[in-house]
């Protein structure tokens, strides 16, 4: 999440009742989750086997519970007992929850030639661009950017939170919502299906690349990135913080695992489970995925095994 403009540590620090150590004259830009962090964004860490990764990520500020760790030049630690909370107090100033009270708020910006059909609901500080058309019972939620002649068909959820927890195993509640303050960026000539969810970055944005299209009841996981001219098949569902590249085609069912790369033009067939970075220009299939060309050999020698066994067992 950005801010509106750069924030000094300070304000930051009295906000969340923070310890400012190292570089205490830095301005913060904005605030984010450790897999999608760029240089003047604070993140948060509350464990020790993550400090060492926030410590060497992109990110200029670190709110953490411990002092004694080295700091990096030119960064900065707020510390505090409970990072997590610093986090939310830090989002719920920003971006505070504001009740609904139409079905298109009026801060929402609609262009020339948009079409919205009724029942849809259109949310605080939503941009829709020329030309567009919003099915019946669309949601768009709040801050999310759709461009130019998209689609997107009945039933679709645009901005729904990311499925995101801070976990602690050593409290009645394990599982507590880390608040989602990223947005959805949907860009020209999108087509979306109906009954699809495209939840929002948690604290970046998720986006969709000019020209991609999406079938029915698809699922995209939060700051995942789409390239230009995807085409995404029914039910298929892709994890969290993943980098789809330009021209990637997934067919029907295909898991993609969180944060891993799918190359340019790469092609992954039908039910497959995608556990890992693929290459692109490639065609894949199975679960895990191979190349399809040596995943249908291996299945003619697996077919072959009876044979085989009979020769080997007659022959003895």
């Amino acid at each position: 999440m950005r801010f509106p403009s750069p924030v000094s540590l300070n304000w930051i620090a009295e906000l969340i009742n923070a310890e400012l150590l190292g570089n205490t004259s830095g301005m913060a830009t904005g605030i984010n989750e450790i897999h999608r962090v760029e240089d003047g964004d604070l993140v948060f860490v509350d464990h020790p086997k993550y400090y060492d990764k926030c410590l060497r990520s992109a990110a200029s500020f670190i709110i953490i519970n411990n002092r004694n760790v080295s700091i990096p030049e030119g960064k900065a630690l707020l510390v505090v007992d409970h990072p997590f909370d610093a986090y939310t107090t830090i989002v719920n100033h920003f971006r505070p929850f504001i009740p609904a009270t139409k079905s298109i708020s009026d801060t929402a910006v609609i262009g020339e030639g948009t079409y919205i059909a009724p029942h849809s609901s259109v949310g605080h500080y939503v941009q829709i661009g020329k030309n567009c058309r919003i099915h019946p019972n669309v949601t768009i939620l709040d801050h999310c950017i759709i461009g130019d002649n998209v689609v997107i068909q009945a039933g679709t959820v645009i901005g729904s939170d990311a499925f995101y927890y801070n976990t602690k195993k050593d409290r009645e509640c394990w599982y507590k919502r880390m608040q989602s303050c990223g947005r959805v960026i949907i860009e020209d000539e999108v087509e979306i299906g109906a009954g699809c969810t495209i939840d929002r970055g948690v604290s970046h944005d998720t986006r969709i690349g000019k020209g991609t299209k999406i079938d029915n009841m698809v699922h995209i996981g939060h700051d995942t990135i789409v390239g230009r001219n995807c085409l995404f098949a029914a039910q298929v569902g892709i994890a969290g913080a993943c980098t789809i590249e330009d021209g990637v085609t997934l067919w029907g069912q295909v898991g993609v695992n969180k944060t891993l790369t799918i190359g340019k033009n790469a092609v992954v067939f039908a039910q497959s489970g995608v556990p890992g970075d693929l290459e692109g220009g490639k065609i894949y299939w199975g679960s895990p995925t191979e190349e399809a060309s040596i995943k249908k050999r291996e299945l003619i020698w697996i077919k072959r095994i009876p044979e085989i066994w009979q020769k080997l067992t007659q022959g003895s």
